[in-house]
């Protein structure tokens, strides 16, 4: 009994993590599992909540029908885009259906490199779909994903791992005892691996890009609005109004350290991923977990206090998992086992093809975004939403906030908000004190008031899906007559961002007015000229 204790003791003395150019550029497998079981859960969730968007922004009864978006595309976008195949509501419950079994299947690890090819492919078609809806949250899904395809991150913790030592065990005519053992020596071994390929190289260099992007562009704000001379007022300061958990926020730290926290915000962005990558070389587990630790305190702070950044603060935090390292007792457990096969420890060789592909995604990005000309940046071609690798979110304080409201008239002459799905209008701040874009309408009707600027018959589809969406919700076709909408107004409502958490007087601006009866009669008559 003494004698073990004394070769516990032993194995946990020498768990120490050598780092070395192994762990600078390569990810442990326990790491990779928990990326995969990450990312897998939160797409889940994101496709999960698509569904309430499908009527309004991917089928042909929507803002953006397939008859608009096919004449503007060229050849590849066409095929790439299965999605725009078909605008029935059917068709896309159908594929996004399938989204959410390959995003459950990735989460679990079942069949996980094929589920991640479909899981990307599919994600990139739902996008290309409706561009106006392309926010950064699709972007780093777009990229862990890619990225995934490349990445062993079934070997642990999933059921491809759990089948394939079943399989093992019960086949072929071994003796079931020896295949016991040799089981468990191999499983602790793995748990200690540590992959080296060209997809964890380019995995922590697109991470590495992600802050050095968003936090230069904060960095070099003309306005000065991250620095700690900042005026009128910092960044932070106009920024954490936007929550209940924001206001406390504020009133804790007061509009001095929010002033003194501000510069912090871009030194993070800015040295988190650089110091993560020396502690990793360095072999100190203590700094790489610090740096996840802060950077994630980060992301968190901005998931309580700006609206509808919960999933893309979560996103961000899974995409640090890459920089875990093993455990004491992980590295202890394998060092008493490696000895005769640190020869092939952390071998992982990508084929030729796989090798092309991520070449050609990090070199088709720089080229998108150094030297592509204006017209290969246009959405009517796909490489606007494949190579985009832009993060410069937040670059400045917010000089004042916005929210919308869309005043309308019904038959029986009452005035209702269209937009708020009220029968009261209300023109003061919705909210306590923390109003945004999205107050009325969460999520991605966050980019509806953008659009104003659309005109002839993609203006039309979008504003007149407001008059058929209200007329449906209140029963006007089962006989509510009365209810029906005959026109509203668009205005987007400004206030500006003063001290102590102020804001100044109620400013309006028209977007557009629309008559509903006028598209009811346009619609009619295109549905009249598609049916001949």
């Amino acid at each position: 009994m003494k004698q073990q204790q004394q070769q516990q003791q032993q194995l946990e003395s020498s768990g120490k993590w050598t780092g070395g150019l192994r762990a600078l550029l390569g990810c442990n497998v326990k790491a990779l599992a928990l990326f995969r079981i990450s990312i897998g859960f939160l797409l889940f969730l994101e496709l999960s909540l698509r569904y309430r968007f499908l009527h309004v922004f991917y089928s042909d009864q929507g803002t953006f029908p397939t008859r608009l978006l096919i004449p503007h595309i060229d050849y590849i976008y066409r095929v790439i885009c299965i999605h725009a195949y078909s605008g029935s509501m059917v068709y896309q419950q159908c594929l996004l259906t399938i989204q959410v079994i390959l995003a459950f299947c990735l989460m679990v690890g079942y069949r996980t490199r094929l589920v991640s090819v479909l899981s990307w492919f599919l994600y990139l078609s739902l996008t290309l779909r409706n561009t106006w809806l392309n926010f950064i949250l699709d972007r780093y899904f777009h990229y862990m994903l890619f990225y995934s395809m490349f990445l062993p991150t079934y070997k642990v913790w999933s059921l491809d791992a759990y089948y394939n030592n079943y399989s093992y065990y019960y086949s072929g005519t071994d003796c079931c005892k020896t295949r016991e053992k040799t089981s468990n020596e191999d499983d602790k071994t793995i748990i200690n691996e540590t992959i080296l390929s060209l997809a964890t190289i380019a995995i922590k260099l697109q991470i590495f890009w992600i802050y050095m992007d968003a936090g230069y562009g904060k960095y070099s704000d003309p306005l000065g609005g991250w620095s700690l001379q900042a005026h009128p007022l910092p960044a932070l300061d106009t920024y954490a109004r936007h929550t209940l958990a924001a206001r406390y926020l504020y009133a804790l730290l007061t509009p001095y350290g929010l002033r003194l926290m501000t510069p912090m915000v871009v030194y993070v962005e800015l040295l988190a991923c650089p110091i993560a990558l020396l502690g990793s070389y360095m072999g100190n587990r203590r700094v790489v977990l610090y740096c996840i630790g802060i950077i994630c305190s980060l992301h968190a702070g901005i998931a309580f206090t700006v609206r509808n950044t919960v999933l893309l603060s979560s996103v961000a935090c899974a995409a640090w998992c890459v920089f875990l390292p093993p455990t004491k007792h992980d590295l202890a457990v394998g060092l008493s086992l490696n000895n005769a096969n640190d020869k092939d420890k952390g071998n992982h060789s990508l084929s030729f093809l796989s090798k092309a592909i991520i070449i050609s995604m990090i070199s088709g990005s720089f080229w998108f975004e150094v030297m592509s000309n204006e017209c290969n940046q246009s959405m009517k071609h796909v490489w606007s939403t494949l190579l985009h690798n832009r993060w410069n979110v937040f670059v400045g304080a917010e000089e004042y906030v916005t929210w919308e409201i869309a005043p309308g008239r019904l038959v029986d002459g009452s005035v209702v908000d269209v937009w708020g799905r009220k029968d009261v209008v209300e023109w003061q701040m919705p909210g306590t004190g923390a109003p945004c874009t999205s107050t009325a309408r969460p999520g991605r009707w966050r980019s509806f008031p953008y659009l104003a600027e659309l005109e002839g018959e993609e203006g039309e589809a979008l504003w007149s899906y407001l008059c058929r969406q209200w007329d449906r919700e209140n029963g006007v076709h089962g006989g509510n007559v009365g209810r029906k909408l005959l026109r509203y107004n668009f205005f987007m409502l400004q206030a500006d961002v003063l001290p102590n958490m102020g804001f100044s007087a109620t400013r309006k601006r028209l977007i557009h007015s629309h008559d509903c009866t006028k598209s009811l009669a346009t619609a009619t008559a295109t549905a009249s000229a598609l049916a001949s």
